[in-house]
């Protein structure tokens, strides 16, 4: 049970960051580059839909195990130290008041139109179309 508590405490860490970086790309001394792909991995990480479900065996966990672990650390790693560490002191502080993460719905509706576009370009390759 030891990994259990391991995979929870990574959780727990991931939520951590994503609301760092929330704040992070917010600070008016983040650089382009970090603030983009921060942006993009908060939006996506707030989004209460996946773009691949989690009830799909295996790959439905790869944006949660892969993506987004990836997306954090290359924000993380071109953020100047100062950003991080102010960001850092307003996650806790934002942490220790809610116990819910954001909600983006955007990304959401996003994600959605992309499931329909790609069912109806199947539909068209697949033969059924016009």
């Amino acid at each position: 049970m030891a990994w259990l508590q391991s995979l929870k405490d990574w959780a727990k860490r991931l939520k951590k960051q994503i609301i760092m970086l929330w704040f992070a790309s917010k600070h008016p001394q983040m650089p382009w580059l970090p603030k983009i792909i921060a942006v993009v991995a908060v939006a996506y990480a707030f989004s209460p839909i996946d773009l691949i479900p989690d009830f799909i065996p295996i790959l439905g966990f790869i944006d949660d195990a892969l993506i987004l672990p990836i997306l954090i650390w290359l924000a993380v790693r071109f953020t100047p130290k100062q950003v991080i560490f102010d960001a850092e002191q307003q996650a806790e502080e934002w942490l220790e008041q809610h116990e819910r993460r954001p909600q983006n719905y955007l990304v959401a509706v996003l994600i959605i139109l992309i499931w329909i576009t790609l069912a109806i370009m199947a539909y068209f390759y697949l033969g059924g179309g016009l």
